[in-house]
């Protein structure tokens, strides 16, 4: 009885079934080797986010800048009653003391920059420094008109406020005017922030806020002691320094900004697309026209009701890089579990069709194998181009696992389509890296027809036999009678 259960156990143990559910177990177990692989591309990744970081931080950040503005204080008087028992009715005069903010009435932005990459290690980050200039006019009238008669202002305190996202940046201030008179400019943005600014480039809000929203961000400001309530025109240049993207705020009444660098990879972000754009091989051209009825920013607004915020109206560029190399290898490795199980499922097949059993640690070193590519991209692509370190990598995994399935099986009449396959698995995942749009439509369509495939080949096999027999039937039997 011991002996028939034993015999039934290890014809079990010597079917195609259990060669398939042992398979299905390996292919879990190296899902952990594939989640360190995944764990050490996001630890590179971060490590390269800090050093792109620490070049950051010396060299000025990412440029975000908003403004001009003119700040005028201001006094508000109001009269406030009390009454006691003793004293009666009592009258005081209360001042508060309050900010006019004004927007200019046209506001031209021109940027002009040269690009490099600097390096620290193997990790790059995309810089650039050249001339920003702002050029516009002020017209204060409409600002002066809805003060309530309680409000007073002063016209001679007022200051002109540039804000950027880092005083580091700044290299020098040129020749700038107020209506043909020099302007000397001091840092700072007087505590108005007028957006937020995180270093992860993320914005969760941006908008103005007042007296220390963000500690990091800096700026320029002039005295207007000659301000008057007139239209007046400025011109502001900076030669000044960032890198990997830029921004802009639109506070004209009319906004308009032009962008050039010799970068040829642009990426337009923000708010508002660029009306005309020229992308070169090497370098790009792009403009904006913004008109204040698009956006939600007031033409002018006093500090006490500065409640709003105004992340939807930043836009501007990103100095993109066209290939970025963690982000590829995390595409990568999302898609290894199937293009691990196809090199099985190859194996399994030459294991039927060549009727010759194949123990499961050469499927276990299989599958290792191809593990392994994912590494080797890895570590390539931080030295090389990525498509290059791609080719690379999997032309030296194609190579190993053909010849390790030469060694497994008697001939190459067999053996050979281990290598079509691994290299038709590679073809496919590089589309799929390729066509981002089309990736899901890609990956469905080869997993199907992968499927497909097995369940015609394997349409005649009897499950319930012992490999190493002959479990497929002729052709030539298919007749009616079966």
């Amino acid at each position: 009885m011991d002996k028939d259960k034993k015999s039934g156990f290890g014809k079990f143990t010597q079917g195609y079934t259990f060669k398939v559910l042992l398979l299905m177990v390996l292919v879990l177990l190296l899902l952990v080797p594939l989640s360190m692989i995944r764990s050490l591309v996001d630890e590179r990744g971060r490590t390269a986010a800090g050093a792109e970081a620490a070049i950051m931080e010396a060299w000025g950040k990412e440029l975000i800048a908003a403004g001009p503005i003119v700040i005028i204080p201001g006094m508000r008087t109001e009269e406030v009653r009390t009454k006691t028992e003793k004293e009666g009715e009592k009258i005081e005069q209360v001042r508060t003391p309050f900010t006019l903010a004004i927007s200019p009435q046209s506001l031209d932005i021109n940027a002009a920059f040269k690009t490099e990459t600097r390096k620290r290690g193997i990790f790059s980050v995309p810089l650039f420094s050249g001339i920003l200039t702002f050029k516009g006019v002020f017209d204060p009238a409409m600002a002066i008109t809805e003060l309530l008669p309680n409000e007073q202002i002063f016209l001679n305190q007022a200051e002109l406020i540039i804000s950027l996202s880092s005083q580091k940046g700044i290299r020098k201030i040129n020749a700038s005017t107020w209506n043909d008179e020099e302007l000397f400019f001091k840092p700072g943005n007087r505590g108005y922030s007028l957006f937020q600014y995180g270093y992860d480039s993320s914005f969760a809000s941006s908008g103005f806020w007042r007296s220390g929203a963000d500690e990091s961000i800096g700026g320029i400001y002039a005295s207007l002691s000659r301000f008057e309530n007139r239209a007046a025109a400025f011109d502001v240049s900076i030669d000044i320094q960032g890198g990997r993207y830029l921004r802009f705020l639109p506070l004209g009444q009319d906004t308009h900004a032009a962008v050039a660098a010799d970068w040829g990879a642009p990426s337009f972000q923000g708010a508002y697309l660029p009306g005309e754009s020229v992308i070169g091989d090497t370098d790009f051209s792009a403009s904006w026209d913004v008109n204040y009825v698009s956006r939600d920013i007031p033409l002018f607004w006093k500090n006490y009701d500065e409640k709003r915020q105004y992340t939807g109206s930043l836009f501007g560029v990103d100095f993109f890089r066209a290939v970025n190399t963690y982000a590829l290898n995390t595409r990568a490795v999302k898609y290894a579990v199937l293009f691990l199980i196809v090199p099985f499922l190859t194996l399994f097949l030459l294991e039927i069709f060549a009727k010759k059993r194949i123990h499961p640690v050469p499927y276990l070193l299989s599958g290792i194998g191809n593990a392994v590519f994912y590494l080797l991209l890895l570590s390539l692509s931080e030295q090389i181009p990525f498509y290059t370190a791609y080719l690379v990598a999997a032309l030296a995994v194609t190579a190993m696992m053909t010849l390790y399935s030469r060694s497994l099986l008697p001939s190459w009449n067999k053996s050979w389509y281990m290598g079509l396959t691994v290299s038709i698995s590679y073809i496919l995942l590089y589309a799929v890296l390729n066509a981002e749009s089309y990736a899901l439509l890609i990956g469905s369509t080869g997993t199907f027809v992968v499927v497909a495939l097995i369940m015609f080949l394997t349409r005649r096999l009897d499950w319930f036999r012992e490999a190493g027999d002959d479990l497929i039937e002729e052709e030539g039997r298919s007749g009616s009678g079966e």
